[in-house]
């Protein structure tokens, strides 16, 4: 089914650890007209992640061929022989089921998406207070090694750069009072 552009997208991005993912779990549960669109990836599970629910994970053949396929709405490499992406197929399920797709995906993603779909997407982008602060949130996550922690501070460095390129900016530095701004902006744009 080829996607009706009268469907609307909204976009939650961020630098891993600004708190999009609990931002977006929050929104989940304050609107049932949303539904989490579930990303793939090519990266091991981790603690009690479930395919098909947190992600739907594939071996990195599975992923290209589906690139070759044109199976993604959007896809990146995230981190060297690491890939993400939307799938065409999850957004239509989320539309045929009357919904609104909830990406939780990462800033470059989230741009290819908004440039797809510019009259129907709502993109919010959620700015960590620091650096300093982002590191010491992944640091507190105990999963990063120090070159993976390294990796991920420098490119939150550069994904900052590019929060002018999404609708709304919310800054994380109270997660409940970041939550409500994102709660005032999705009902403005679902019109309720």
């Amino acid at each position: 089914m080829p996607f009706d552009p009268a469907n609307k997208i909204i976009i939650i991005t961020a630098p891993s650890g600004a708190g999009k993912t609990s931002i977006t779990r929050f929104l989940l549960r304050e609107f049932p007209q949303l539904a989490f669109s579930i990303s793939a990836a090519t990266r091991q599970a981790r603690g009690t992640e479930k395919s098909g629910v947190d992600y739907y994970f594939m071996s990195t053949d599975d992923f290209t061929h589906k690139i070759q396929q044109n199976e993604f709405v959007e896809w990146e490499m995230v981190y060297e022989g690491k890939y993400y992406g939307t799938l065409k197929s999850e957004m239509e399920r989320i539309w045929n089921n009357k919904q609104v797709p909830v990406l939780d995906i990462d800033v470059k993603g989230a741009i290819h998406v908004q440039q797809q779909y510019p009259d129907t997407t709502l993109s919010i982008f959620i700015e960590p207070p620091s650096v300093e602060e982002l590191k010491r949130r992944l640091e507190s996550r105990g999963t990063e090694t120090v070159e993976s922690l390294n990796d991920r501070v420098n490119k939150a460095s550069y994904e900052i750069s590019f929060k002018h390129s999404f609708h709304t900016i919310i800054l994380n530095d109270n997660l409940e009072k970041a939550c409500r701004q994102a709660h005032e902006t999705v009902k403005t744009f679902l019109a309720i």
